[in-house]
């Protein structure tokens, strides 16, 4: 090889190396640039566990039974035996009535209950009025209405707990769920009937019911997160292998501690950031959080 030759390739070599660096630079550059147009998001996995949900409704509380007991003749009422507010046993006398009937002479409780209201001695009663009014507390009833979205997930015997207004707590059971809806409210009436030996809870006392439905597998997001779609769906969006998906969802329950929901897998990779600016379908690159 002459030397004429080796100068022209020692000056060649290297222009062609700067050549061939220059569109390798432009090639890194178009990837960068194609990079950096791609959104990025921020994701979390979340796995599913289990859940018990639960419903919380407005009761109120309920006597037993409430009777009007009534006199069979007519009288003046001579004597009462029992006085407004005190508990009395079944066949107690209530009333006694000076009349020329002797064996129609006195009216008996029909059963243990307190007593709501009675007639003071001296009042004349009539055939058929009132001698006393009595209540039964033990059970108590505590009532509430379920509305019609969500009575699919109720059923007797499932686990409750009263909060009252005056501060107790207490728990038992569904003892009753109505097959019939109220036609005006289209709410369905439940109850839970509560031993009340002592006649503590009152009778028409406000509380808060709350029933624990059946355990199910659920996803606990944070609120935040949920959007609508085009076509006005719950859901959240997800991604695998860097594309947007968008997940329909059921809300559960919102809790203090997050959002309850089902529709899900089991294991999903979540858009936690920047999902209210990416689209279903669309490439991104995510970071997980």
């Amino acid at each position: 090889m002459t030397k004429n030759i080796r100068i022209s390739l020692y000056i060649f070599i290297p222009v062609l190396l700067w050549m061939l660096s220059g569109f390798l630079v432009d090639e890194v550059e178009d990837a960068n640039i194609l990079e950096t147009n791609i959104f990025k998001v921020g994701s979390k996995l979340s796995n599913v566990i289990s859940y018990q949900p639960s419903i919380k409704l407005k009761a109120t509380s309920r006597s037993e039974a409430r009777v009007l007991v009534r006199a069979k003749t007519s009288g003046e009422v001579v004597k009462i035996g029992a006085t407004q507010g005190q508990f009395i046993n079944k066949g107690s006398i209530l009333c006694s009535l000076g009349v020329v009937e002797l064996n129609r002479t006195e009216v008996k409780a029909p059963f243990s209950g307190y007593i709501e209201q009675i007639v003071k001695p001296g009042n004349f009663l009539e055939r058929g009025q009132n001698c006393a009014t009595i209540i039964q507390l033990d059970p108590i009833i505590f009532v509430a209405e379920v509305p019609e979205f969500s009575i699919n997930k109720i059923e007797t015997g499932q686990e409750v707990s009263m909060k009252l207004v005056t501060g107790e707590l207490i728990n038992g059971n569904l003892t009753f769920v109505s097959k019939s809806a109220s036609p005006s409210t289209r709410t369905f009436k439940v109850e839970s009937q509560i031993p009340n030996k002592d006649g503590e809870v009152r009778d028409g006392v406000t509380a808060e019911m709350t029933i624990k439905t059946k355990i199910v597998k659920a996803h606990k997001i944070s609120p935040s997160i949920l959007l609508l779609n085009d076509a006005g769906k719950v859901g959240v969006r997800s991604i695998k292998d860097g594309i947007v998906k968008f997940n329909e969802v059921t809300i559960l329950e919102d809790s203090e501690s997050g959002l309850w929901i089902t529709g899900l897998p089991e294991s999903i990779e979540l858009i936690v950031q920047g999902q209210g600016f990416v689209e279903d379908g669309q490439k991104v690159i995510s970071e997980r959080l």
